[in-house]
């Protein structure tokens, strides 16, 4: 219980300072990470919670699943279509190179053998802009740099999985099995289409209708069903719940539009359950078991590394300069490194505390410089951010998503 009354009371006061947050550099991700660091075993001891308790992989999990099955409700089939090329860059393009380049100094300047040296760099190559809603969530942020952010972080997050699983198995001296990887995405892409499909050309059945104030559960429905299904035949949830939302938006806008409010509530209370127990997690010990080059690596791969690799692919694009710098400045580590960051550490393989404590820094850094620099980059992009929010008056016309996360 105490867990529940420490998120009940860091929401109240996340919510009570989301209007202040939305104008400064202020974040309630922060708020939530270092709460969590504050109650944890680092803290005040309040909390009591180990990197291999079943909780932390499960809400790790269970809020990457669900904000990649809302975001994926903003890139539906055409704008995937007009988007793709810039995605494909940062895709096949960026992030091999971001793995590559934090896989380097990895060995060279941390020390670990060349197979755990790849697995880091796979384990941090994802992005997750959710920690940069101030520029992806607002309408008035230019669309072609919304969707170049957001299909690279639905997209990147499953795709690094199997790179994931190939480095670990080397670095556990085992054989990887290639075969069994690309079902596991292949499945997972085709759940993620056809369980969304087949549910929602069912509605139009004259049979299948909802009551208007429990249509908004449809699509909850269907995310629950696709994620139940995704574990127990052991494909890549990921994939499918971006293509389960990109799907359900293309097919069915109407659902996917009623669902978004509520959707995008749900996937903020996961995301700040998680970190709330990630940052518990966040000890004095885990930071002083880090040495200097371990930090000066999450430095390189949060402010070079990702930057150098995501300008690269964005070469001879139509993209201003401001769009270019933007995107290579905002890719956030989140909850797909954390989950992966959970499997190195429960694999067994000898630097799997290693592994783990330098990408546990790696994201608390990510999660700092990201979440509390997007408001300021939003006002370069001449973003008008809500500045009329009267204190205990409800918002009546602000943009969605509009606070800073």
């Amino acid at each position: 219980m105490a867990l529940v009354l420490a998120f009940g009371v860091v929401l109240l006061v996340s919510v009570s300072l989301s209007g202040l947050a939305a104008r400064t550099v202020l974040s309630t991700a922060l708020m939530f990470l270092l709460a969590g660091a504050l109650l944890g075993q680092g803290g005040f001891g309040l909390i009591t919670i180990h990197p291999t308790d079943p909780l932390v992989s499960v809400l790790a999990d269970l809020a990457l699943f669900t904000v990649l099955f809302t975001d994926g409700q903003r890139a539906n089939l055409p704008a995937l279509k007009e988007s793709w090329r810039l995605s494909g860059r940062a895709l096949g393009v960026a992030m091999p190179l971001t793995m590559a380049g934090i896989a380097v100094p990895a060995h060279f300047l941390a020390g670990l053998d060349w197979p755990t040296a790849l697995l880091l760099g796979a384990i941090l190559s994802p992005t997750d802009p959710v920690f940069a809603s101030a520029i992806v969530g607002r309408s008035d942020v230019p669309a072609r740099l919304r969707r170049l952010l957001n299909v690279e972080s639905g997209l990147n997050d499953g795709l690094a999985l199997p790179f994931v699983l190939v480095f670990l198995a080397l670095a556990a001296h085992e054989r990887s099995h290639p075969w069994t990887i690309a079902a596991e995405l292949g499945g997972g892409l085709a759940l993620g289409i056809v369980v969304p499909a087949v549910v929602t050309l069912a509605w139009r059945l004259p049979v299948l209708t909802a009551e208007p104030r429990l249509q908004v559960l449809g699509p909850l429905a269907i995310a629950v069903l696709l994620y139940a299904t995704c574990h127990l035949t052991h494909v890549n949830a990921y994939l499918a719940a971006f293509a389960a939302g990109s799907t359900l938006a293309t097919i069915n806008r109407t659902a996917a539009e009623r669902f978004e409010p509520f959707g995008g509530l749900l996937s903020e209370l996961t995301k700040f359950a998680a970190l709330l127990v990630f940052g518990a997690l966040i000890t004095p010990s885990l930071l002083g078991r880090v040495p200097l080059e371990g930090w000066v690596l999450a430095v390189l791969a949060i402010v070079l590394v990702r930057p150098v690799a995501m300008l690269l692919s964005l070469l001879r694009t139509r993209l201003s300069g401001r769009e270019r710098a933007t995107a290579a400045w905002f890719g956030p580590k989140g909850f797909a490194s954390v989950v992966y960051g959970l499997l190195a550490l429960q694999s067994g393989i000898p630097a799997s505390a290693a592994v783990f404590d330098l990408v546990a820094v790696t994201i608390a850094l990510s999660i700092v410089l990201h979440s509390s620099t997007d408001v300021p980059i939003a006002r370069a992009l001449r973003v008008e951010l809500p500045d009329n929010l009267p204190g205990g008056q409800p918002e009546t016309a602000s943009a969605p998503g509009s606070s800073s996360v």
